[in-house]
């Protein structure tokens, strides 16, 4: 909704992972495993950076990977769209394709997770919360910082 609003390209870069490897990501992670995915990920996440101006999203384990977000200060504005692990998980189910999260207790493995990156997500330019906000909302929070932070 904000690409669309700032009328600006959008990058899935896991959407763009899908069609240039030819499978899901739960495939690449059970053939070629996970570092191997984030390399394939990061070489993306930079493709988008190099284009125009783009509102790009990065599956959740981009930002935890050492060097990611340094590696994109002053070529973009990184907002960590926060959430709650409960939420996270309801919001990850429908797809069924998040390899982190095939697990018996799908939840828990969330709040590991958010745990874990925790830390690394609070490196971005600017935090949004998303919980018990409805997407208008957390788009129009995401514009004000486009507009006041990012330039556009």
């Amino acid at each position: 909704m904000v690409a669309e609003r700032l009328n600006a390209p959008f990058v899935d870069v896991d959407a763009v992972i899908v069609r240039k490897e030819g499978k899901p990501i739960t495939m690449i992670f059970a053939e070629l495993g996970e570092a191997a995915f984030r390399a394939i990920e990061r070489r993306e996440v930079e493709a988008a950076l190099a284009g125009d101006a783009s509102i790009i999203a990065p599956g959740g384990g981009w930002a935890a990977q050492p060097g990611a977000l340094e590696a994109v200060r002053g070529r973009g504005f990184v907002v960590y769209l926060k959430a709650r692990a409960e939420t996270a998980t309801k919001r990850a189910e429908p797809e069924g394709n998040r390899p982190m999260l095939i697990d018996e207790d799908p939840l828990g493995r969330m709040k590991s997770l958010l745990q874990e990156r925790e830390a690394s997500y609070k490196t971005a330019d600017a935090t949004v919360e998303t919980d018990r906000r409805t997407l208008d909302q957390v788009t129009a929070d995401l514009l004000r910082l486009a507009e006041i932070e990012a330039g556009w």
